[in-house]
């Protein structure tokens, strides 16, 4: 306990040599007189030099400005000279004497250094307060060293308890402290409090890094912030000036290191509530509790004791992306207990358990067709989920989004959190689903479709897409149909639409057909003009000879455009004369002529040969075959012709009706 003292000792020693200075100038002076008599040299003198000594030693301290009263030579009762003081003495034996010592002596109170010392208060002035200890001589103690509220109230005959630093220092002065006192008292009083468990108060008077700093019986402490209370500490400043209860709960003199904590008083007072808690808890029961803490998959209730977690999937039967938006920290409320692990103690919590759930009646809340309005929470590349209330969510399908549009994804018809009505299709309580549509808000533009656009009839469109297969074609705002690439042209073979039109491109159709189940027009761009091929049946039949100009040359032979503007092919093997290079013996533009001996106008192909005796054979067949045309009732290709165009009249009376 002493080592703890050593720092405070030397500036208390100063302190008290330096307030002490003035009190014993009277003493230095009779030290020197003491020395001049017990000088060998010194006389014996009468009583009038004896004055006479005196008178002149006190002029010296009155021109030294010492505050001393001068002596003015009449003396109060009996005087003695120093021969009758000295022979009184002799009275005594040194046995008596010593007898005397020790009844003097005994009167004294037997005091060590280095302790603390209860004395009684002599007086108290503006700097000093002197106390008497039981000693030969009185301490002084500076006014400073006792707190405000002890020298208001501090009068003379008070007892103080102060620390006794030097019996006697170099002036002969008793040195007493109240601060070492006071520090001495405070850190036996902690020591004590730390072996005992005692609960002691403290003065929170600022905040630190980490914590709090304690005043403790004079003492500063340390308040970590995780001991200030069994929940997270959010303000720490509201803290400040506050006094409160701790417990010691680390305590190291040797580095003035004192640790302090609230929490563990806390914790004792709740350990008997946890306990009874755990005894009696059970899944169903209903607690009040205090968000302790939230995070990203859930919220800690503190019930009194015992942490509970309440679980993301529990806040609400409705969607929930973060805690936060159902619950604040430090908010009061009632929680249901779904499950209690006994191994653990994990006490399991719902919120939502206390609502009625919101699929209870659902028939009765959302009738098929009605219409109502929802919030969009989630978007898939299939639909988006709509939030109708708490629990509650519907899914637009993609193909409930539009009569019209092709819509590729959701996001170009809503976004998330957007607020848009819908119609309810259908609900399925089993799976808890329900399926919404939002192009039945307006009228099915299909339902009065073949009034606008009749087979056969012709309509011009804006071409919208191009693709290998064909052409998309816009007859009006959300209404498309196809033109398959083989209905662009009577007589070109077109490899890619993009040789015929152009995107953006306005063009002329006719309806060939529509598909209501699958919503599908099916367009014609040929059919707008009549089929050639017919002409070209009467002019181009096998065994005619035909004249035409060459347009193009390839290693099997030569592409001959004829008089009504379709081109047939001539075999190089067909040539009149055989030739080596046609490339070399003929060129585009060349006037060439031959007979037809291949007519096909499925693959839209004439064959014509300068073999005149090929020629004559294609003929008797095409004529052997026409017979037994008749012969057999098989249709000539007018009469198919014909045919096809009555069955397409038919058909497109009977869709009209």
């Amino acid at each position: 306990m002493t080592d703890e003292l050593k720092k405070v000792n030397d500036n208390t020693e100063k302190e008290s040599e330096s307030s002490v200075a003035e009190e014993t100038v009277d003493t230095a002076v009779d030290t020197k007189t003491e020395q001049e008599e017990s000088t060998p040299e010194a006389e014996v003198v009468t009583t009038e030099e004896t004055e006479e000594i005196v008178n002149e030693e006190v002029a010296e301290e009155e021109s030294a400005q010492l505050h001393i009263a001068t002596f003015s030579g009449d003396v109060d009762g009996k005087t003695y000279t120093f021969d009758q003081l000295e022979a009184a003495s002799e009275d005594y034996s040194d046995e008596e004497f010593h007898q005397l010592v020790g009844m003097y002596e005994d009167t004294l109170n037997k005091i060590d250094e280095k302790e603390i010392v209860t004395g009684i208060v002599v007086s108290v002035d503006e700097k000093y307060v002197i106390v008497d200890i039981g000693f030969k001589s009185e301490g002084i103690v500076p006014v400073n060293e006792f707190s405000n509220k002890v020298i208001e109230n501090l009068q003379p005959g008070d007892e103080v308890e102060v620390f006794l630093d030097k019996v006697e220092d170099r002036e002969g002065q008793l040195i007493l402290s109240r601060r070492k006192a006071d520090i001495l008292q405070a850190w036996e009083n902690l020591e004590k409090a730390h072996d005992t468990g005692e609960i002691i108060e403290g003065f929170i008077q600022r905040r630190i890094k980490g914590g709090m700093v304690v005043d403790v019986f004079g003492i500063d402490a340390f308040l970590p912030g995780s001991q200030i209370d069994v929940r997270p500490v959010r303000d720490f400043d509201a803290y400040v000036g506050k006094t409160m209860e701790f417990q010691v709960v680390k305590l190291n003199m040797q580095a003035e290191n004192v640790v302090v904590s609230h929490r563990a008083l806390i914790e004792s007072d709740l350990e008997d509530q946890r306990q009874e808690i755990l005894e009696t808890i059970e899944a169903g029961q209903v607690l009040e509790g205090i968000v302790k803490n939230i995070t990203d998959f859930g919220v800690f209730i503190d019930l009194g004791g015992v942490d509970g977690l309440l679980h993301i999937t529990d806040l609400s039967w409705g969607r929930v992306d973060h805690p936060e938006e159902i619950v604040k920290l430090d908010q009061r409320m009632n929680v249901a207990v779904i499950d209690f692990d006994e191994n653990s103690k994990r006490v399991s919590l719902g919120l939502k358990q206390l609502q009625p759930h919101p699929w209870d009646e659902i028939y009765n809340k959302y009738p098929e067709n009605l219409r109502v309005q929802g919030r969009v929470v989630s978007i898939a590349d299939y639909g988006a989920f709509i939030e109708l209330e708490k629990g509650v969510e519907g899914l637009i399908h993609i193909s409930e989004m539009s009569w019209t549009q092709h819509i590729k994804h959701p996001s170009q018809l809503v976004q998330k959190d957007d607020i848009i009505e819908c119609v309810v299709l259908n609900i399925n309580e089993d799976e808890k689903k329900i399926s919404l549509g939002v192009k039945q808000l307006e009228k099915d533009p299909w339902e009065e479709l073949l009034e606008r656009y009749p087979i056969g009839s012709t309509h011009k469109g804006v071409v919208r897409n191009l693709t290998n297969f064909g052409v998309f074609v816009e007859l009006e705002p959300g209404i498309d149909g196809l033109i398959h690439v083989s209905d662009l042209s009577w007589t070109d073979k077109v490899e890619h639409p993009n040789e015929i039109v152009d995107k953006g491109q306005e063009i002329e159709t006719v309806i060939l057909a529509v598909d209501f189940d699958n919503r599908r027009i099916t367009l014609g761009h040929k059919q707008v003009e009549d089929n050639p091929w017919e002409k070209y049946a009467e002019e181009y039949g096998p065994g005619s000879k035909v004249e035409g100009e060459v347009s193009k040359i390839t290693d099997k032979g030569m592409f001959v455009k004829l008089e009504l503007g379709i081109d047939a092919f001539l075999p190089a093997d067909k040539l009149a004369e055989p030739v080596e290079n046609l490339k070399e013996s003929f060129s585009e533009g060349d006037k060439v002529d031959g007979f037809v001996v291949e007519f096909d106008e499925p693959s839209k192909t004439i064959e014509i040969s300068q073999i005149e005796t090929e020629a004559k054979k294609k003929t008797v067949k095409k004529k052997a075959a026409s017979k037994d045309t008749v012969e057999t009732g098989t249709p000539t290709l007018g009469e198919v012709s014909g045919l096809a165009d009555k069955l397409a009249e038919k058909e497109k009376q009977e869709k009209k009706k």
